[in-house]
């Protein structure tokens, strides 16, 4: 990558993370309904296009790090050493979300979520997508078929994992006794 190039591309996300905390912080000030996609962009000094061409909706911009997510899941697969056990780099990653999504000053995001069917909605269709590319991860370490039962149902799981420790009392604690089942479950598949 050239200086000019490693340039456009700090600068795209520099502009990137803008809209994100501005529209963040407007939702959070004015209610997420009461936002619209030109207030965004007038408050962040862009263009709506400009916008749109970093995210694809509005509900877009509170889940701002779901490319972010999705790929951590992915290369946890992925980019282990060889020899490292599959289950303990999933659960590592997990750990990793659920600390960043229960650290202090996210209950304010997550209340904004929960009020909003919108994106709740949005939610749940990120982690089904979420689910998905870790099932297509496991299937290609594996190499197995990627419609895999067994890849598509450990990938859920582990999803799953993530929403309910980010729920729980202690999360931390919550990661690791889900994580025990998902081992349990994966050790009577073929695969484990």
């Amino acid at each position: 990558m050239n200086e000019s190039s490693g340039r456009r591309e700090r600068k795209k996300a520099a502009t990137r993370q803008k809209i994100a905390d501005t529209a963040l912080r407007l939702f959070l000030e004015q209610g997420y309904e009461a936002v619209g996609i030109r207030d965004v962009a007038a408050e962040a000094d862009v263009a709506v296009t400009t916008l749109f061409s970093h995210f694809a909706s509005k509900e877009a911009l509170v889940f701002e790090q779901d490319r972010g997510f999705e790929q951590g899941l992915v290369r946890a697969v992925a980019d282990r050493a060889p020899g490292e056990p599959l289950m303990p780099a999933l659960r590592s990653e997990v750990h990793a979300l659920v600390r960043h999504c229960t650290a202090p000053g996210a209950a304010p995001v997550w209340n904004m979520i929960e009020a909003s069917p919108a994106l709740r909605e949005y939610e749940e269709s990120m982690r089904l997508r979420h689910a998905e590319s870790l099932a297509a991860a496991l299937a290609t370490d594996l190499g197995v078929p990627e419609a895999s039962i067994a890849c598509r149902t450990i990938a859920r799981f582990v999803i799953d994992a993530y929403a309910l420790a980010r729920e729980a009392e202690e999360p931390e604690a919550a990661v690791d006794e889900v994580f025990r089942m998902i081992e349990a479950a994966w050790a009577a598949t073929d695969l484990g």
